[in-house]
Formats: structure tokens, C-alpha cells, sequence
């Protein structure tokens, strides 16, 4: 996302506004624009970083960062990283049961297991037991704001 274009129209907007004034409130408003450009790019970073923050509060599995790169900031979505859980040792796969599923979808689900580098059945009693886990909602609390920035 390029702060810069909103800027300039915010800046542009000060100028048109002060045009209806004599040369030199047109000028003052030039100035002032000038003085303001890095005040209203943070402003907007900032905007950003809160929306990020709001976004983040509704994910129930990762978070909204904001980055700079090159001075421009971006909205990245980052997944929290689930801990390869092994199923417990003392619980030993005896409960079966018959699923009946389109060919469609299980050959999506041999993918999906395939790019894990597991077997379908144990990619399903993953998904299983992470889909029966009990979520915990944090309420009102808020989340850091985390990111990294390049030049």
C-alpha cells in the first residue's frame, strides 16, 4: 500500500481548500502542507497499525502485522504456527469408524496429507483433534502489534 498517494490527495485537498482565499492564504496552505507531509503519513501508519490490531482481536489462528518496506506499509496476514503435536503416546488408534466422502475431496485430502508428509489418516485425526479442541476467546483483550521494517 503507497501512503504517498493519500498524502498528496490530502495535501492537494489543503491547497484547493485554501484556493478560494487571497495568494497568500493559498501560500500559507502550501506550507503547512509541506510541514505536515511525514506528520500525515505516520497518522495513516497508525490508522493502519489500529485496524491491524481490530483485525487480529477476530483471527482465532494468526494476527494482522504491519510492515514497511521501502517506506510503504503492507497488511500481512501470519498464521500462528501449530506445534507438530504427535498423538498422545498413551492413546493408541483402536476407535475406527467408516467415512464416506466424493472421490473429489478425498483426493484433496491425500494432497493436503501429501504436502504434510503424512498418511491421510493421520492428517485427518490431526485436523480432527485440533477442530474438537476448545478455543479460547481473549474477550476485549488487546494483541501487541508486531512487524519488522525495511528500507
Amino acid at each position: 500500500m503507497q501512503i504517498e498517494g493519500y498524502v498528496q490527495a490530502i495535501r492537494d485537498d489543503l491547497v484547493r481548500v485554501a484556493a478560494v482565499g487571497d495568494e497568500s492564504t493559498a501560500r500559507a496552505a502550501e506550507l503547512l502542507a509541506v510541514a505536515l507531509e511525514s506528520s500525515l503519513a505516520r497518522r495513516l501508519q497508525e490508522a493502519l497499525g489500529e485496524a491491524a490490531l481490530e483485525l487480529s482481536s477476530q483471527l482465532d489462528n494468526g494476527r494482522i502485522e504491519v510492515r514497511i518496506a521501502g517506506g510503504d506499509p503492507e497488511l500481512v496476514l501470519v498464521r500462528d504456527e501449530e506445534p507438530a503435536t504427535a498423538e498422545p503416546a498413551d492413546e493408541a488408534f483402536t476407535a475406527r469408524i467408516t467415512l464416506r466422502l466424493p472421490e473429489s475431496l478425498k483426493a484433496r485430502l491425500e494432497t493436503a496429507a501429501t504436502r504434510e508428509g503424512v498418511s491421510v489418516n493421520t492428517w485427518l485425526v490431526h485436523m480432527l483433534h485440533h477442530a474438537a479442541e476448545p478455543r479460547s476467546h481473549s474477550g476485549g483483550s488487546r494483541r501487541r502489534l508486531t512487524g519488522y521494517g525495511r528500507s
